[in-house]
């Protein structure tokens, strides 16, 4: 198992729309058009490798707002995510930046607690499914 800080070039763009496209378009019938919002050419990424297969990703834009933390269905339950947001965490504190947060869907709001996020703001809704904001200071 590998995690890899890449860009969203033509590398690596077809394995992280792969990813996303199974879990957020696929699985939890997110909108295409919000799902690849014209962020990602700037946005730093992560991808996840298990046996010389890409199953995992994430983003992070460069005001240290993490997002996009999918992993395939099959690789769920193996901590592959916390490497995502963990690599992605480390690039920020790499670049200076004082603290990284990220809208955490319900269901994952436990995870990114483990992770050493907390909580700020009121809950929302994003694509339909409630969010909450989450934050983890860097300095």
């Amino acid at each position: 198992m590998s995690v890899t800080i890449v860009a969203f070039d033509s590398d690596h763009q077809p394995p992280i729309r792969a990813i996303r496209d199974a879990v957020f378009i696929g699985e939890q019938n997110i909108d295409p058009g919000l799902e690849f919002d014209g962020q990602d050419g700037s946005a730093i990424h992560a991808l996840v490798a298990v046996d010389d297969r890409y199953v995992g990703t994430g983003r992070m834009l460069d005001d240290g707002h993490i997002g996009r933390i999918a992993i395939m269905r099959d690789y769920r339950g193996q901590g592959l995510g916390a490497r995502v947001v963990l690599a992605l965490i480390e690039e920020a504190a790499r670049r200076g930046y004082p603290r990284v947060y990220l809208g955490a869907q319900q269901q994952a709001i436990g995870f990114y607690a483990g992770l050493g996020f907390t909580p700020f703001g009121e809950p929302f809704m994003e694509a339909g499914i409630p969010h909450l904001a989450m934050e983890k200071s860097l300095v």
